[in-house]
Order: C-alpha cells, then structure tokens, then sequence
C-alpha cells in the first residue's frame, strides 16, 4: 500500500482509504486471456476521444473571447468527475492544498457543511459555535446569493471558496428556507473556525452526554478522555450514556472506526466494498468497552452523515445502542485522494461501506429503533421542512440494494423538553433501558 496514496480526508463528507498497485501490476498477476479482457476493457475510445478533439478545437477557434488550454482541460477534468456522483472531484493545486488545511480542523469561513441541490447550494449542516450556527442558519436552507451573486449553477468548489476567507471579514447570503415566504438575510463575518470534535457534560446525576461534530484524526482519543471526565465528575462509572451525532457531517474513516470501537469489545464495525480488491476491507472490534456494557442511546437526524452513519450502524447492529431521532443523510461511499503530478490530485469514490448486517447505507441512511421528531411543546421545530440527504443531490450512486427510491418519497434539566425535545426524549430512553435491565433485548429491535 503505497504511502502517496494516502491523505485524511475532508470534513465535508469525505472518508478515506488507501489503495494499493496500479491497474498495470494488478493486470501483469493475471493469466493471458484475463489480461486480453483487462486490456479490452482499458482500452481508449478512440471515437469519442475525437469528438472530445473536434469541440475543443472549435471552442479554442470560435468561441467569444480566448480561452486557454489548460483552463479548458481543468474543466473538462472537473466535468469528467463531477459528472461521477456528487463527491468525486479533481483538486487543482489551490483545492489539494486547501483539503490539507482542512484536516487540521482550523480554517477562516462560516462553519458551514453544504452540498448541491437543484443547482443551488444546499446546507447539510451547520458546524457548531461557529458563525452560521450562531447566526441561525439551519440544515436544509438553500444558498441562493453569496455577496449577492447567483450560486444556481456555480460549483461547489467555487461557492465554499467565496464563503471562505481571511476571518474578521464580511460574507452576506440570501437564504431560501422551506416554510418561508420570503428570502432571509445574513451578514456572517468570517472566522477562524476550529472543529472541537467531541463535547461533554452531565445530564444529571449518572447519565452523561458526549457530542461528536466530525470525526478527526484524534476524535477517538478526544471520545475516551470525555468519559473519563465524566465518570470523574460521576464520581464513579456513568449508569448510561446519550451520544449526539446530530449534524455530523463525517469526517476520517479511522477516527468512526475508533469510536466504534470504543463502545465494543468484539463483532465487525464496518466493511468496504469496491472493484479493486484493495477496497475491500473488514474492520473489527477489540475488547475494551469504555463504559463497560452501560447503556447507550445514540442521536441522530437528517444531518447525521458518512462517519457518524458508520457508528450508528456498527452500535445498532452490534445491539450495543438504540438509535434514536429521524432517518440520517444516507452517504455510504468511500472517497480515495490520489495526488497528481503538479500538487493535484483526484478525490474519487472508490467503494461502498456496509453495515456488521450487510445493510449499504448509500442513498437510505439510519433508520432509527425509535422515531423522535425535533419537537417543542407541540410544535415542530422543523415547520414540516425536510432536510436534505444524499438520496437528494443530483447524481448520487443508487443503494445497491435498490431501496433508495421508496426512501425519498425524570430530573434532568428542566427546560430540556423545551429546548432540545430529542435529547429529552432519548435521556428517557436511557433512563428506561437502565431500570429494565433487560438492555440487550431492548436493542435487538
């Protein structure tokens, strides 16, 4: 497994993983006739590569103004992935350079996760304690102008480079909410928005609650240091654990895999699946239960994506939680970086990954054991909007298992009914698994 094929990914829904030789290795292990077929298969197609020809000479000699070669062929490179699925893409030099930033967790912007939609931009979710989250912006809104110019038809690429910037400075956006009449309005001014991946505290007394935001390289680490803070402040081991995915936008394959793996002592986390055998792989648990077999509810929505879908379904199907709250975004695919020649590279989606039951995820996302709108004293939080998911960007990979068309279509705090109504019904949740004892047939649903 070679190392220059290897990068963290980023957290705009990307996962990572490594893959080995080139086609041409692959081709030289195999017999004549295998080889004959490999060859046939590889092979350019001349005739199309013609036509290819014949329109960028005709661009080059008629179009309105002069264009130069290499920014035609960067275009067409770009439409070439682009046109793949929603998150394959060709890094220039400026993007590959920028991907790097991106996995330290530190960059100047808004704090927003967004895809396309409709050819406008679309919020997945917003990241938390950052400009967009304060400000009110709220997963599913449509970015229709930045600095009060049309996004319909702009790339993705291009909107987040004009969100992002130098922090202190100015970005407006005009804001299409479902429910709303009328545009909304935001002057955000930039900052330097830095992930803290996991957040913790006490819900009440023997009940603690961990958020994760995106999964970095040391969420994992980050995780395990929270539950001992809290069995600390517990004065002893928690009775019961909420962990918030909400809003979680993925983020680095290994990190989901730890977290998993922090709350299992054994059984499969996850496995890959892809047409190189490199991309196939099996993820298993090892002993090491952080909160030693103490009940867990896990929270998650529309917002919840890549990474944090891959633990939902290992602690779901591993029977070690109940997943609670609405159906998750649904992106079950697995992006590879491999750097170019020229400090470019290509992010392309290599494999699909698999719940321990066999379940992809890509298109159909968590169905939770139990349903729990965002709810407040009787009304919805949601105003009856529905949140954007994989299955709703243009060109998205089909579920292989064909399911994502039907899926379109006590104490505590006081106030927490009120202000967070999911978190106080899956607090109940957890209270009810501790005082049945029957937890493990409790999760087997």
């Amino acid at each position: 497994m070679t190392s220059r094929f290897r990068t963290l990914s980023t957290l705009c829904l990307t996962l990572t993983l490594g893959i080995g030789p080139g086609m041409g290795a692959a081709m030289a292990a195999e017999g004549p006739a295998a080889s004959s077929d490999k060859a046939a298969q590889y092979a350019l197609p001349l005739k199309e590569l013609q036509t290819f020809s014949e329109i960028f000479q005709r661009i080059k000699q008629d179009y309105v103004k002069p264009v130069s070669d290499k920014e035609l062929l960067d275009n067409a490179i770009q439409g070439m992935l682009t046109g793949l699925d929603p998150h394959s893409a060709y890094l220039d030099a400026k993007a590959f350079k920028q991907l790097q930033i991106d996995t330290t967790g530190e960059f100047g912007g808004l704090g927003l996760v967004v895809g396309i939609k409709d050819g406008f931009i679309q919020v997945v979710s917003p990241i938390d304690d950052t400009p967009a989250q304060r400000a009110g912006i709220k997963s599913g809104d449509i970015i229709t102008r930045i600095n009060g110019v049309s996004v319909q038809g702009m790339g993705l690429d291009e909107a987040v480079k004009m969100m992002r910037g130098k922090p202190g400075t100015e970005v407006k956006l005009e804001v299409a909410r479902e429910g709303v009449s009328k545009p909304l309005h935001f002057t955000l001014k930039r900052e330097v928005i830095r992930v803290d991946s996991v957040k913790s505290r006490m819900l009440e007394p023997g009940y603690g609650y961990v958020r994760i935001t995106s999964f970095q390289a040391n969420t994992a680490a980050s995780l395990k240091k929270a539950v001992e803070k809290l069995d600390h402040e517990n004065k002893g081991a928690l009775k019961g654990l909420v962990l918030d995915l909400r809003n979680n936008p993925g983020g680095v394959l290994n990190a989901a895999v730890g977290v998993s793996n922090a709350f299992l002592n054994h059984g499969l986390i996850v496995y890959t699946k892809g047409r190189m055998s490199d991309a196939d792989l099996r993820y298993e648990a090892t002993p090491g239960d952080i909160l030693h077999g103490a009940p867990m509810v896990v929270l998650v929505n529309g917002g919840t994506a890549s990474a944090a879908e891959i633990v939902s379904g290992a602690l779901k199907d591993n029977h070690r939680a109940l997943i609670v709250g609405t159906r998750t975004f649904g992106k079950g695919s697995v992006q590879t970086v491999l750097p170019l020649s020229h400090d470019t590279a290509v992010k392309l989606t290599t494999a699909l990954y698999f719940t321990p039951n066999g379940h992809s995820i890509q298109a159909e996302g968590i169905e939770p054991n139990i349903v729990v709108e965002p709810l407040a004293v009787g009304k919805s939080l949601s105003d009856g909007f529905q949140a954007l998911r994989e299955a709703d960007l243009a060109g998205h990979l089909a579920n292989p298992d064909g399911k994502d068309q039907n899926l379109r279509n006590g104490k505590g705090d006081p106030g927490l009914a009120r202000t967070d109504f999911q978190l106080y019904e899956a607090l109940t949740v957890l209270k009810s698994l501790v005082l049945s004892r029957g937890f493990g047939a409790a999760a087997s649903g």
